[in-house]
């Protein structure tokens, strides 16, 4: 193996990963599903991956994608927790009190 093929491998294993909260939002339909993710940056990419295979727990979004096709549904990241001090129970606890707060903020459901 290449001295930059193990540096690349060493990169990628000591990358910063943030989690967060995010919304789909479906405009057609009038509906907002708030999630929350360990690792935001790749979340949208499984989302929808998930939706196009139509394998998505959540049947109300799968409905609204069938209904609505994909460019109506919207990927926004509401907020990104990149505190390092949190041990994994913190961030888990953290990552709920946010996500209830923006479900009561945007009149928004549960992803999942």
């Amino acid at each position: 193996m290449s001295a930059s093929k193990r540096q690349a491998i060493r990169d990628f294993k000591e990358r910063k990963v943030s989690a967060g909260i995010y919304v789909l939002r479906c405009e057609a339909a009038g509906a907002a599903w708030i999630g929350v993710s360990r690792n935001i940056d790749a979340q949208e990419n499984s989302v929808r991956f998930a939706l196009r295979m139509g394998s998505h727990p959540n049947r109300d979004l799968q409905a609204a994608l069938r209904a609505h096709g994909a460019d109506a549904l919207s990927y926004e990241v509401l907020e990104r927790i990149e505190d390092p001090d949190l041990s994994p129970m913190g961030l888990t606890d953290e990552l709920k009190r946010r996500e209830a707060h923006w479900l009561a903020a945007l009149g928004a459901r549960k992803l999942a």
